[in-house]
């Protein structure tokens, strides 16, 4: 009787010690490892430990004691799979005590581990919580020992006395749990309300779970439709996480695990892992990696996933946790992900305003094809970006190109030809007609590949054009300071998809504009070869023809008056012709600009000008014959314009070529009102300027003289 006193004194001087611990707000831990450690006492056992249940067929340890004598068997947070003949499965069958002797054939993982620290029999006594069944506390006793009868009426009696507190600490884990996920959603939320970029959003919610879990990495992965699973946030206890962890989908790995089940996942080992995620998590030390799917208007998504570096796997209810944490965050994650693709979209379809702008205003088509590669290029974040289009010859010319400022590279000249050769992204195009990827610079060759290696470039992406139903070329992302995101390929050829009304016009404009280019460069070509025939044919023969008059007429005798004035009269009319051809021949083109150049061809029509011309010709060097011929004609046609219509006292020709652009203007002080619609030859000067891409302005307020500007490209 003084016995069972004692006893139940000492059952609730300890009951009253983990009471007080759990009152004064003691961590979860602390109180499970008091109970532990107050029952290994009360029944003078070797080692005691506190379980719990979980729901995937595990049991947990929560708490753990072990006497001095003995090596602790049990190591908090280590988790068994119930299974065979042992205290802890039997407990969790029937709910009640139990105990397995040493001479019994017990198995299972927990009797493993206690055969190999030297343990024998082990006793247990359910713990009910809420009216469910919790857990266990179980007791063992060094391999040869006995333990009492008596010892799981003892057990029952504490863990039905403990589970009070048991169940309190459960409960303030939970709210405490629960709380903190509470806390840490509504930070998400508000900085999403706030309108942060959705990177930001996805690094919050990486960070938030990190913080959750204690994780020593967090990563948030996104499922792309090629088969590839994209890092779009990671956090580790001191900021982002430098791993990006963008990798084809295979292999035995938690983002395949969560792509293909659609359920959360573990792998608490990477000894048999396998596929490209597998190599980054054996690269950087991953020992335990539990992931929980991220689901988006009933999709799946992404996945979450935490890493921990420490030998210890994760808690039992890791997965459970992070699954309701991440299932709660979706809501963010797919505002973040809306807004994504709703910036991308607005971007994208301003740059397309932007071109076909461009192209409506008749931006020369090197400009089209240009500002297209630069609205490629930052769109992508890429570093350079090309346009090329394929030639039947076995080359592609550069169209435009574009390269990001502070980079090692520089934008490929316009009509730049390459050699279709080796492997690269426009040989790779050419051939599969398909959007393509290189991540492996070393292995490209060819004249691009080498020019591209000079850069430096990592990595780059191609997509083709397509012009009319035909393959036109290429356009190509490439950046050297990153790997260009999975799926770029996809969005490069969106672009260039939307993009290709805007090229085709562009095209059809350099295709007319060269055939007018053509036509007038053969006009031109007829008027010199007429110019030159009246010069060579009618002109000399009219020189000669009034050379042999004069000789005919000195040698008349004084007697003939008569003859000889009718001579002097024919030669009069041949020199008048010869003056009128030679008018006409300068009028069809002028042989002194084919000779001297555009200096002295604005000078020779200023001095025949009926009205006072200064002449200001800045342009030192020789400039191609269509360019020179059709700012001679402008300003003539101008002149002539003056002369008749204008009422002008001055003329001011300006001429100048700089950034390869010839500017010319001609400026009077007449009584204005010109235009284009009123039938003179200024059509005609404008049809011939823009026939080479030029562009011609003209200002002419009435009573305040006009302005003609023409602009042609050297």
């Amino acid at each position: 009787m003084n016995a069972s006193r004692s006893q139940a004194a000492d059952e609730q001087a300890a009951l009253r010690r983990v009471a007080t611990l759990a009152a004064c707000g003691a961590r979860p831990e602390e109180v499970f490892a008091a109970v532990a450690a107050e029952a290994g006492k009360l029944l003078s056992a070797d080692a005691t430990g506190v379980f719990r249940y979980d729901l995937d067929g595990m049991t947990s340890c929560v708490g753990a004691w072990a006497s001095a004598s003995v090596a602790p068997p049990f190591t908090v947070g280590a988790g068994f799979r119930l299974g065979g003949h042992n205290t802890l499965t039997l407990i969790s069958q029937t709910g009640r005590s139990a105990r397995v002797e040493q001479a019994e054939p017990a198995s299972g993982d927990i009797t493993r581990v206690g055969r190999q620290l030297g343990f024998g029999p082990v006793a247990g006594a359910p713990i009910t919580v809420d009216g469910r069944l919790w857990g266990a506390l179980v007791a063992m006793s060094g391999d040869g020992k006995t333990l009492p009868r008596t010892t799981e009426g003892r057990l029952a009696r504490f863990t039905e006395l403990a589970a009070i507190t048991i169940a309190s600490t459960q409960a303030g884990m939970a709210l405490s749990s629960f709380a903190d996920e509470q806390a840490a959603l509504r930070r998400v939320a508000m900085l999403a309300a706030r309108g942060a970029p959705p990177e930001e959003v996805f690094l919050a919610v990486s960070a938030e779970a990190q913080r959750l879990l204690s994780a020593d990495i967090t990563c948030i992965a996104r499922f792309e439709p090629d088969g590839l699973s994209t890092s779009v946030g990671g956090w580790t206890p001191t900021g982002p996480s430098p791993i990006d962890w963008s990798v084809r989908l295979g292999g035995k790995n938690i983002q395949t695990l969560v792509y293909q089940t659609g359920q959360p996942a573990r792998l608490d080992s990477m000894d048999d892992a396998s596929g490209e995620a597998a190599v980054i998590a054996r690269r950087h030390g991953f020992r335990s990696v539990v992931g929980a799917p991220i689901s988006v208007e009933g999709r799946l998504w992404g996945v979450m996933i935490v890493i921990s570096l420490s030998p210890e796997p994760w808690p039992p209810d890791t997965e459970a946790r992070l699954d309701g944490f991440t299932g709660l965050a979706a809501i963010t994650i797919a505002d973040a992900q809306a807004r994504t693709q709703l910036r991308d979209f607005a971007a994208e379809q301003a740059a397309l305003r932007r071109m076909a702008t461009l192209v409506a205003r008749g931006a020369p088509p090197a400009d089209v094809f240009t500002a297209v590669a630069e609205e490629a290029g930052r769109l992508l974040q890429a570093d350079y970006t090309i346009m090329t289009r394929y030639d039947p010859e076995g080359q592609s010319t550069v169209m435009g190109s574009w390269a990001a400022v502070g980079g090692p590279g520089h934008p490929l000249p316009p009509g730049h030809r390459l050699n279709l050769e080796g492997r690269n992204l426009q040989t790779l195009v050419l051939r599969t007609r398909q959007p393509a990827r290189l991540g492996d610079y070393s292995t490209v060759t060819g004249e691009i590949g080498t020019i591209t290696q000079e850069w430096g470039v990592r990595s780059s992406v191609g997509a083709p054009v397509w012009v009319e139903g035909q393959l036109w070329g290429v356009i190509s992302a490439l950046s050297a300071s990153k790997p260009l995101p999975p799926g770029t390929e996809g969005r490069l050829a969106e672009f260039t998809e939307l993009a290709a009304t805007a090229l085709a016009n562009a095209e059809a404009q350099a295709a007319l504009t060269a055939s007018r280019a053509r036509m007038v460069a053969a006009a031109d070509q007829a008027r010199r070869r007429v110019e030159r025939d009246l010069h060579d044919g009618a002109q000399q023969r009219l020189v000669s023809l009034a050379l042999r008059l004069r000789a005919e007429q000195a040698a008349l005798p004084p007697e003939a008056g008569e003859v000889a004035e009718r001579l002097d009269a024919a030669v009069k009319a041949a020199v008048g012709l010869q003056e009128e051809l030679r008018e006409i021949s300068h009028g069809l083109y002028p042989a002194v600009l084919t000779e001297s150049g555009l200096r002295p061809a604005l000078r020779g029509l200023a001095r025949r000008s009926k009205v006072p011309v200064s002449v200001n010709v800045q342009v030192r060097e020789r400039l191609a014959e269509p360019v020179e011929a059709a700012a001679y004609y402008a300003v003539s046609e101008a002149l002539g314009n003056v002369a008749r219509h204008a009422g002008a006292s001055q003329v001011v020709v300006e001429a100048t070529a700089t950034d390869g652009v010839l500017r010319v203007v001609v400026r009077d002080d007449g009584c204005g009102g010109a235009d284009f619609s009123g039938g003179s030859g200024l059509t005609e000067v404008r049809d011939r300027v823009e026939a080479f891409g030029g562009r011609v302005s003209l200002a002419s307020p009435r009573g305040a003289g006009t302005t003609l500007e023409i602009t042609l490209p050297l």
